[in-house]
């Protein structure tokens, strides 16, 4: 694909941060329809406004992606509003961390990191892939993971669960379209490392890893997403992580992430406030 234009695309946690310059690029490209969709409604009628201005059709719609039902209920709408969406960018995301596993007294914030960064990006694919696979066009659908998907983190134990659970799901469906021979759809997992969105203020630094910027990774992703590349690993020293993590004794690997500065990135991480539902 060289680009969306004409494309119907479709954005979660597009308020703000990375999703909101996702939908600034698909509006970029002249993208047919954009599909917002987020729980902060202040913010997303600005973001959307602020689309619209620039010339972009946008379809703003208020989600709670940690709710299955609400899931099913917006996707409804937007098929019968708008029909097949042809782009997806499981980008809506909450982070949790600053503190062991053991120490997490609310049930709620496990159910919630998990229903958000694993189910929502499994439920919200299932309600629209199938439109997808019935079309002879190009579509991608991209799911943003995170590091935290590829090698073990103490203080985020949860985050990183939620996104291992993405990563191996969103490869594992990229493989059975490509032997279901449905070679017009490609999937790309994104995983990075902390992005200067806010979420992850008060992070540490790691090793030779700089706080990323959201218009790199997005820059990126975009280009991955068009080429129908698979995986996006940023910057390189995750890449060189996970290749450590595959190859060395686990006690090896532990030295040297510990000392790194991994195993120590979330001992004072603070984050955002989240927003209003």
């Amino acid at each position: 694909m060289k680009n969306v234009k004409d494309k119907t695309v479709l954005v979660t946690g597009a308020a703000m941060g990375l999703g909101k310059l996702f939908a600034r690029k698909a509006v970029e490209q002249g993208a047919a329809a954009v599909v917002l969709w987020d729980i902060n409604e202040q913010v997303l009628q600005e973001t959307a406004d602020e689309l619209a201005a620039a010339g972009g059709t946008v379809h703003p719609y208020i989600v709670d992606v940690s709710s299955a039902d609400a899931i099913a209920n917006a996707a409804q709408m937007v098929r019968e509003d708008l029909g097949t969406v042809e782009i997806l960018l499981n980008n809506a995301g909450i982070v949790r961390g600053n503190q062991y596993f053991w120490e997490t007294e609310d049930v709620s914030a496990i159910q919630q990191t998990m229903a958000i960064n694993a189910l929502a990006p499994m439920f919200i694919t299932r309600e629209f892939l199938p439109g997808m696979i019935e079309l002879d066009t190009d579509c991608r659908i991209v799911n943003i993971a995170s590091s935290a998907g590829l090698v073990a983190n103490p203080r985020m134990a949860v985050y990183a669960a939620s996104k291992w659970a993405a990563v191996g799901w969103s490869d594992s469906v990229r493989l059975e379209l490509e032997q279901a021979e449905h070679t017009h759809i490609k999937i790309t997992t994104v995983c990075p490392t902390y992005i200067n969105t806010g979420m992850f203020d008060g992070a540490k630094g790691i090793f030779l890893t700089p706080m990323l910027e959201q218009e790199e990774v997005v820059d990126g992703t975009w280009k991955e997403m068009l080429k129908g590349g698979p995986f996006l690993i940023i910057p390189w020293t995750s890449r060189l992580n996970k290749i450590l993590t595959g190859i060395l004794p686990v006690s090896v690997r532990d030295f040297y992430l510990d000392h790194a500065g991994v195993y120590h990135s979330m001992e004072e991480f603070s984050g955002r406030d989240e927003p209003a539902k």
